[in-house]
């Protein structure tokens, strides 16, 4: 099994004026809710570039390159390219180990009546732990923890498209979870915080296209 890259150029035409309002409230209400930390931080949550991500997953959608439209969100913090996917025709679903991260989003999610299912709980599965180095210090990579799959009534290889931002170091792990519980076919899209990102697909033999 491997992962192919799959090469697009990124449309830089203006965002659709939905789309734009949707980045623009998410983001203020991110910088409020950092402010409202007093200094204080939460774990891994750094936002990616939400305009890149939304051309990427809209190239995706558009291409037909995904072979379906059920979607996830790995460490989905506020929940914005959930809801971005959503917005383009995807069944989004996103799964956060933070509980008032997860109450942002529902509350995000909500406001703009999108159709997103939460779930609050590691996307690590069960097997997943021998994938994990025992000694990383962060909570959205340690063992153990609610499964975000038994929340959601899904398993990793049911999606179609997951999207991921990990940190430098943690690529390798993302990575290594996909290949080993992706379904065939499936697209992995994940931001590199260098205007960076990567779209690519697992592959076992070949690929026949959306089922």
């Amino acid at each position: 099994m491997d992962l192919r890259e799959v090469e697009l150029i990124l449309s830089e035409d203006e965002l659709p004026p939905a789309i734009t309002a949707f980045i623009d409230e998410a983001e203020e209400r991110i910088r409020t809710f950092q402010e409202d930390l007093k200094g204080a931080t939460i774990p891994a949550f750094v936002p990616s570039d939400f305009r890149m991500v939304y051309r990427a997953l809209a190239a995706v959608m558009e291409r037909n390159l995904a072979p379906g439209t059920l979607f996830c969100e790995w460490g989905s913090g506020f929940g914005v390219v959930a809801g971005l996917s959503a917005q383009i025709g995807f069944d989004a679903h996103a799964i956060e180990i933070n509980h008032d991260l997860v109450d942002q989003a529902e509350a995000l999610a909500d406001d703009f009546d999108l159709p997103i299912e939460f779930a609050r709980g590691t996307f690590v599965p069960e097997e997943g732990d021998v994938y994990l180095d025992q000694t990383n210090e962060f909570e959205w990579l340690s063992p153990g923890g609610a499964n975000g799959y038994d929340a959601l009534g899904l398993e990793v290889d049911d999606f179609d498209v997951i999207f991921a931002f990990p940190w430098p170091g943690e690529e390798i792990v993302v990575e290594n979870l996909f290949v080993r519980f992706a379904g065939e076919g499936a697209l992995l899209v994940t931001f590199h915080g260098i205007e960076e990102v990567r779209i690519r697909r697992k592959i076992y033999g070949r690929f026949t296209g959306r089922r």
